[in-house]
């Protein structure tokens, strides 16, 4: 099971210092399997508590930490894809993973009405831009030759694509799971609460021909008790998870530290 840490890409702790010193201190600790950062472009000011609104953007600030690292996957929890148009966000998402190789794009459908009226999209039409979006990513990994809007063009590079989880819950997140051959993020969900849909997702994979798909949940595990959080990563890979990413609010770069050498005491590193 892979163990992550969410790295804070907003707020007064995604300075360029704060954020390269987080990103080489997860890189240096083996047990550590990667790090992730979240996705918001135009936080409303009454809804930007712990972020002052600030936010580097995801895919940017990823491009910038594989030059920085060597080792850590760099994941996305998760990009909301209908903000930006598909062919774009496509070369950048390949760009970052011919770069970097370490790539794990997670990916939903996002929530927030006044990001969506900011942009300019209607948010009724989320589910559908997902689906176009995802479906367009699919076929610039699966060819070099691609046609967008009538028009034929070259996708290149074309480095493997990235290992890809949906965010959101079931149906939906299943459904999208299958179609693209992706994993699943939930979060907040509890191992008991996991188990089931970790089956039921298994399930639906293996009928339509199939491998396991991932699982990756992202909660916050209680790292102040060793004993304690070994035992709750224990419960999520007995309940299907793959990967279990830990996000938690840090003050700074030292406060970091001390989370990840809890995280990595737990995770038996």
């Amino acid at each position: 099971m892979r163990v992550g840490m969410v790295l804070r890409n907003m707020g007064p702790q995604s300075t360029r210092e704060t954020v390269l010193a987080c990103a080489r201190a997860a890189d240096a600790a083996p047990a550590i399997a990667d790090v992730w950062v979240t996705d918001h472009i135009a936080i409303p000011p009454d809804d930007a508590e712990g972020s002052d609104g600030r936010y580097l953007d995801p895919l940017g600030t990823l491009a910038f930490l594989a030059g920085a690292t060597t080792r850590v996957g760099l994941g996305t929890s998760v990009l909301v894809v209908p903000y930006r148009p598909p062919l774009p966000t496509a070369k950048v998402i390949a760009t970052v993973q011919e770069l970097s190789g370490r790539l794990h794009l997670g990916v939903g459908g996002g929530w927030m009405a006044a990001e969506f009226r900011a942009l300019g999209v209607d948010v009724r039409r989320r589910a559908r831009l997902t689906d176009e979006t995802l479906a367009f990513i699919d076929r610039c990994f699966a060819a070099d030759v691609v046609e967008a809007n009538g028009q034929p063009f070259l996708f290149r590079p074309r480095p493997p694509r990235p290992p890809i989880f949906i965010g959101g819950a079931p149906p939906h997140a299943f459904r999208r799971a299958v179609a693209h051959r992706a994993g699943w993020m939930p979060m907040g969900l509890g191992p008991e609460q996991l188990a089931p849909l970790a089956t039921e997702l298994r399930a639906r994979a293996a009928d339509a021909g199939l491998d396991v798909p991932p699982v990756a949940i992202l909660t916050t595990l209680p790292l102040a008790d060793a004993a304690a959080a070994r035992d709750r990563l224990a419960a999520y890979g007995a309940a299907g998870a793959s990967h279990v990413i830990h996000g938690a609010r840090y003050a700074d770069a030292s406060a970091f530290r001390t989370m990840l050498d809890q995280l990595v005491r737990a995770a038996g590193g």
